[in-house]
């Protein structure tokens, strides 16, 4: 069973070259390849299984950022190498909704309507699983832009 999950087919197409590598630096052949799909499934899959430990694993390491955002919440959360840190804005005004926000147009003046929540917790599991299961809760990858405004925000 895969660490994280098994690549989908479409996945495991684009990372052909890859996957053909992965077989060879392991000693198995195109040839051997097919007979263990035919013959052994079970082991075919564990390869699969494998493999797709070993693409998720690379994606993940470079994950930075993840965020989710709520019509009344957004948070932010900054993966480092020992510990996560984590900054959030709430607001119960429903006339204002903060999934449109623009981290550009974020100042301090502009969250002291909200309210900010921030937090660091070292892990207790690895990097990468946090990553993975906060992915998997609905968080998307960003480039850190949301963080860096909310934070700056919050010192300023």
């Amino acid at each position: 069973m895969a660490k994280y999950r098994i690549l989908s087919t479409e996945e495991l197409k684009h990372f052909e070259p890859e996957f053909i590598n992965y077989l060879v630096v392991n000693g198995i052949t195109a040839e051997d390849w097919e007979k263990m799909k035919r013959e052994e499934p079970e082991k075919a899959g564990k390869i699969v299984d494998l493999f797709s430990d070993v693409i998720m694993e690379g994606v993940l390491r470079k994950v930075n950022f993840v965020e989710i955002r709520r019509k009344g919440y957004i948070q932010s959360i900054q993966f480092m190498s020992e510990a996560m840190r984590m900054v959030a804005i709430s607001c119960k005004d429903k006339q204002i909704d903060l999934q449109l926000l623009d981290p550009s147009t974020i100042t301090p003046a502009s969250v002291q309507k909200f309210e900010m929540h921030q937090g660091e917790k070292k892990y207790d599991q690895s990097r990468e699983s946090i990553i993975f299961d906060y992915v998997q809760k609905g968080y998307v990858v960003t480039d850190g832009q949301l963080f860096k405004a909310l934070l700056l925000a919050s010192i300023e």
